[in-house]
Formats: C-alpha cells, structure tokens, sequence
C-alpha cells in the first residue's frame, strides 16, 4: 500500500497468496494438503520480488550509522560495517528487526569476512543472540551472481568457481559429441552451456 499499487493488484496478491496448500511426497506416497501460512510460493517467479519488497524496510532502517549497509539479493544478505565492532552492533540491530518481521537467520549459511590492511588480523567472535559464534572466513560466495568475495587488503571479487563450472560443462560437451557433431552445433551448445552456469 505504500507503494501506491492498485487496489485490484493488491487484491490479487492477497486473495493469491492467502490460498497456498502444499503436500509432501514421499516416494509414491503423497501426505494431505495443508495450508502454507507464511512465506511466498516455492519457484515462483514474483516471490524474489515480493521477498525484497518484505525487507526492503530493513534495507533502509534507521539503525544504519555511517558506514553501514545492509544489500540484499533474493534471500542473501549481506551486512557491511567499517569495523568488527559496529558490525557486532549492525548484526545485533538486524536480528532484533527480523525478530518483528517473524523471521530468523540460518546461523550455518552465516559468516564473517573482514577486508582492509587489517585483513590478516584474528578478530574477536561475533555472537547472535541465542550465542551462536559466527566463523572468520577466507571466503564468502554469493550464490545467485556466482562470484566470491575474498578476504584481502581492499575488495576483491573471484569467479574461479564459474570458470571452473564452465570449463568442467563444456570438456563434458567435448567428450560426448567430440567430433561426431558439426562446429556450428558445439559452439551453441558451448554457448547454452555458458547460460547455464551463469544462472546457477
């Protein structure tokens, strides 16, 4: 509503998602339908978007100070803060909003990755609010866009994973059609090959 959409799309969406059923199957089996209360639809293609608009307001809190940021990318967040200790504050702030929001973090997924002249440096952990200790990594990968931030003295940015990905798809191509397939052919799926990784 703040958005000022259309009342008939907002009916929409709520009459939508307000009717979610899901069942769980197993093997052959498959288990009553049951109402799906919370959440967006699994696989569809609104629901990064309606997602990101259900964060947004983190995104733009006013516990941000100077120097902090919270980016977000479908469910992948990422907290930036000039030192470890306003980023044990920033993490703090964050957990207590996705408290109002009825939401928690997945502590295996999360992790710590400083960057600067002081990269080298062991730092002091960094609890969430059940204790969970965060771990120092060398390495943090954002799934969605392929790339991985690396620990370093300024930012740095590695996509060996992709290339890996990329190089491993199109060997495999190589060994199936070899030469069998015409040029033509093994470039287009040389470059489907590409797409895939890309999107993965």
């Amino acid at each position: 509503m703040k958005r000022l959409i259309p009342n008939e799309l907002l009916s929409v969406l709520e009459c939508w998602l307000s009717r979610c059923y899901s069942c769980v199957k197993w093997y052959d089996a498959w288990s009553c339908l049951f109402i799906v209360s919370l959440g967006v639809r699994q696989g569809s293609v609104l629901s990064p978007f309606l997602f990101a608009i259900y964060l947004d307001e983190l995104t733009r809190s006013p516990l941000l100070t100077s120097g902090m940021f919270i980016v977000s990318y479908v469910d992948d967040i990422l907290l930036i803060a000039p030192s470890v200790c306003m980023l044990d504050k920033l993490l703090k702030k964050y957990e207590h909003e996705l408290d109002l929001l009825n939401m928690v973090t997945d502590v295996k997924k999360s992790n710590c990755l400083r960057i600067g002249p002081r990269n080298n440096f062991s730092c002091s952990p960094i609890s969430m609010f059940k204790g969970t200790m965060l771990p120092w990594v060398s390495e943090i990968g954002l799934r969605y866009l392929g790339i991985y931030i690396k620990q370093s003295t300024n930012f740095k940015c590695s996509i060996d994973h992709v290339k890996r990905s990329y190089y491993r798809s199109a060997n495999a191509i190589f060994g199936w059609v070899g030469r069998i397939a015409s040029e033509d052919i093994t470039l287009q799926l040389i470059r489907r090959c590409g797409s895939i990784v890309a999107k993965n």
